[in-house]
């Protein structure tokens, strides 16, 4: 059975919704650019056929439909730079957090800040390397982790430090887990084709200005070491989302702070995957009744 190589789901011009494999021209790496995709049909953790169905991409939306998706988890501080910018040790242990489902979103698709989100400055951009687990993994050895990798995305954990550190209750999960504040995509490029993911360029632009610029090599807990740690004892499954965390040059490690604001355009991109490109955009609030 064929395996894809970069797995997109998409909105097709037909107007179905579809997984597939997306074609690009010879040389090009970034999914953003696919303007077509070979059909998937079957479970994608399972047993799935590439069809010769060909189908034009009218909109790339996020690899994974929310019902594929199990948990979103996510690392803190787990790029040295990083740890050094916000005056932090560096941790002995990674720093797990989670995001709820309903905050994944797509590569395209507009940051939705609430309006709780608007009563204090501190809205914050994270661009950072997701990987998928593919299948069950428990106890996993640091050696085999990366086995259990379906693929890997690029993502923005959208933060608000307000929100994450002052209004949180010592916890970081308000001030990240807003509906929309974890775009990522724009497809999932397989396992087989990255082999090692602490070598790969990522990077953030804000309003086309770059504004983070690292590798994945800077990372403290690297993908086999982090997928092992969270398997111990603790089943991880098909369709889990691991965020691992970003580098140097986020608005909060900056003087003066560098905060988003209503309309502006962030990117965040990954080598050998593409970007995604997100708008911020502040929700008016409804009128009261």
């Amino acid at each position: 059975m064929a395996t894809f190589s970069r797995l997109i789901r998409f909105l097709a011009k037909d107007g179905r919704t579809y997984y597939g494999d997306a074609i690009l021209s010879p040389g090009v790496t970034d999914i953003a650019k696919a303007t077509q995709g070979r059909v998937i049909k079957g479970d994608i953790f399972g047993r799935y056929n590439i069809t010769d169905q060909i189908a034009d991409v009218r909109l790339l939306l996020a690899p994974l439909a929310r019902e594929d998706v199990k948990t979103v988890r996510c690392l803190g501080l787990n790029y040295e730079q990083h740890a050094k910018e916000s005056k932090m040790p560096l941790p002995k242990y990674p720093v797990l957090f989670y995001k709820p489902a309903t905050a994944l979103t797509g590569p395209f698709e507009n940051i939705p800040v609430a309006a709780p989100a608007q009563e204090a400055e501190g809205l914050d951009y994270e661009c950072e390397l997701v990987a998928i687990i593919g299948k069950e993994a428990r106890d996993v050895p640091e050696s085999q982790a990366l086995d259990y990798v379906m693929g890997y995305a690029v993502g923005n954990d959208v933060s608000h430090r307000e929100w994450q550190l002052k209004r949180g209750g010592g916890q970081w999960a308000l001030g990240k887990g807003f509906d929309g504040w974890a775009p990522f995509g724009p497809g999932i490029v397989s396992s087989n084709i990255i082999k090692d993911p602490q070598a790969l360029k990522i990077s953030t632009k804000l309003n086309g200005k770059t504004v983070q610029d690292s590798s994945t090599k800077d990372m403290i807990f690297g993908v086999a070491r982090t997928i092992s740690f969270l398997s111990q004892g603790t089943t991880l499954l098909p369709g889990d989302i691991i965020f691992t965390g970003t580098p140097q040059g986020v608005g909060s490690g900056r003087s003066p702070p560098l905060w988003l604001k209503d309309g502006d355009v962030v990117e965040v991109g990954l080598q050998g995957i593409g970007g995604c490109t997100n708008k911020v955009e502040y929700v008016k609030s409804k009128p009261k009744l």
